[in-house]
């Protein structure tokens, strides 16, 4: 038996380099071809891609009202949500109008009362327009409608200063009291809307008092239905406080 060791002949250094090359040459076609195939189908799913939406437009600038007054802003004997700023809010927001009402009623305050915790409110809400709805307790008090005058004149003074827009709501005193305090206090709210020039709306309750099915039993204050009396009237009125610019 014969047994072969064949050999096979050694390559030359130039063939070795030759097929290096070769190697060198298949290994950049193949991995160029991989890029193109990737970037063939990288490109057609980049078209698909939605734009990025544009910026939105900036939220129209949401002015504050504050409702400063007694009872009758605060909502006294109604539920949550029932008071007369909650209510403004509602009309205002079904009209779309960008405005923010804030609360700043407490039960039992006169002019004078309501003018002590005037400067704290002012800090606390920060409000661009007011309205102002003082004096009820005033005239259950028999308080001098000269008094109830110089503390609201004090109220407005602040206001001003602060560069604070107003809309004055007055009240009417009972015929009972006499006639010439009644025309005291009729003379005394449109007298100082005049004077500083702010809205004016004579009557709060207009509509709504000595109206049985809009007061609660006490007969003085409004209840649910008779705060959307009181809305509904104000809400022209705010309309116009809202076009002075602060």
């Amino acid at each position: 038996m014969q047994i072969s060791f064949s050999r096979k002949k050694p390559k030359t250094a130039g063939a070795l380099v030759s097929s290096l090359d070769n190697s060198v040459l298949r290994g950049v076609k193949q991995s160029m071809l991989a890029f193109l195939m990737l970037l063939m189908c990288a490109v057609p799913a980049m078209a698909q891609q939605t734009p990025a939406a544009p910026a939105q437009a900036a939220a129209p600038d949401v002015k504050k009202v504050l409702a400063f007054g007694d009872s009758l802003t605060a909502g006294y004997g109604l539920k949550r949500g029932e008071a007369l700023p909650d209510q403004l809010q509602t009309l205002f927001d079904a009209q779309g109008i960008p405005v923010k009402f804030l609360q700043g009623g407490v039960s039992g305050d006169t002019t004078a009362t309501a003018f002590s915790r005037l400067e704290w409110t002012l800090k606390r809400q920060n409000p661009d327009y007011a309205i102002v709805a003082l004096g009820g307790n005033d005239m259950l008090r028999a308080i001098d409608p000269a008094a109830s005058e110089k503390s609201l004149r004090r109220i407005l003074d602040m206001l001003k200063a602060q560069n604070i827009p107003v809309l004055l709501a007055g009240m009417r005193a009972p015929i009972s009291y006499g006639a010439a305090y009644s025309q005291g206090y009729d003379k005394m709210y449109a007298n100082l809307a005049k004077e500083y020039g702010a809205v004016f709306y004579p009557f709060l309750l207009e509509g709504v008092a000595e109206n049985s099915a809009l007061n609660l039993r006490d007969g003085v204050h409004p209840n649910a239905q008779g705060v959307q009396v009181v809305a509904r009237g104000l809400y022209p009125h705010v309309v116009e406080l809202l076009k002075k610019k602060k």
